[in-house]
């Protein structure tokens, strides 16, 4: 599992940082960064994270 970016919608809010703060990390640009792999113990608050996106930013692929 990964997570694209749409960086255009990212507004840097931060909802998927709190459900997954050691995958989704908001940077000193207000940039979201995303770990390269996830693992699979971390899937689930992965998909929270993603649909808790309120601008629909993230995406699993």
């Amino acid at each position: 599992m990964q997570v694209s970016v749409d960086r255009d919608r990212c507004t840097a809010i931060g909802m998927c940082e709190s459900h997954a703060p050691d995958i989704f990390v908001i940077n000193d640009d207000d940039e979201l960064d995303v770990a390269d792999e996830i693992p699979a113990a971390r899937e689930s608050s992965v998909r929270r994270a993603v649909s808790s996106c309120p601008v629909n930013a993230l995406r699993l692929t």
